[in-house]
């Protein structure tokens, strides 16, 4: 841990503050604090800032509701920025969105070389929050869970005919649109990889514990 002290403030006694849901790593929002705001910050466990244009403290949630209760505040490598990750009670933006960084301005995506699950699913809410014309993602959410749960159950059934014909490839394929589908369904249940990874995890401690009891 660094001391506080540490910190290293521009000349009007600030330093910015990047506030990450700590649950799906999704950037919020970014805000200022001074020392004050961030001590009140650290004994609250909740968001407090400091307004530039109100010259004031203002505890984030305090008029809205939408708190953002503190995981942890880490500072970056030189001291002058600090990443704040929170668990939300609501939007973070005033406009009533999720994020306030909902406005593309460019996007590589066509260009990626390396896929991961966390990626494919911060672009999956990302389509959900702010949506693209022509997405198929976001069709499936403006459709509704009725629609995105046919589509589960469709992609199930070609799993089981693939595997059934003993078809490898074509159950590969049909796996990945499954796997796709699922976790269009998850992001709007508010489900996320980490709540299934806890999950997985519970079932693992509690088998071993099984099996070590079987054999004392």
């Amino acid at each position: 841990m660094i001391d506080t002290k540490e910190l290293k403030y521009n000349e009007q006694g600030l330093i910015p503050a990047i506030v990450q849901d700590a649950d799906t790593n999704k950037v919020l929002m970014l805000a200022y604090m001074n020392k004050e705001s961030l001590a009140v910050s650290m004994e609250k466990k909740l968001t407090c800032f400091y307004s530039r244009s109100r010259q004031e403290l203002w505890l984030k949630g305090e008029t809205s509701g939408n708190y953002q209760h503190i995981v942890s505040i880490t500072a970056d490598c030189d001291r002058d920025t600090l990443l704040v990750k929170v668990r939300p009670d609501g939007p973070a933006c005033h406009l009533g969105t999720e994020s306030c960084f909902e406005y593309p301005l460019f996007d590589a995506e066509e260009d990626f070389e390396t896929f991961s699950y966390e990626g494919l699913m911060n672009l999956i809410r990302g389509r959900k929050t702010s949506k693209k014309e022509g997405s198929y993602t976001t069709y499936l959410f403006e459709k509704g869970l009725d629609k995105i749960l046919k589509k589960v159950g469709e992609e199930s059934t070609e799993v089981i005919i693939a595997a059934k014909a003993e078809d490898k490839k074509d159950t590969i394929y049909e796996i990945a649109d499954l796997a796709y589908h699922v976790m269009v369904l998850m992001v709007q249940a508010g489900i996320s990889l980490e709540d299934i990874t806890k999950e997985l995890a519970s079932r693992h401690v509690i088998d071993h514990k099984v099996k070590q009891e079987k054999m004392t």
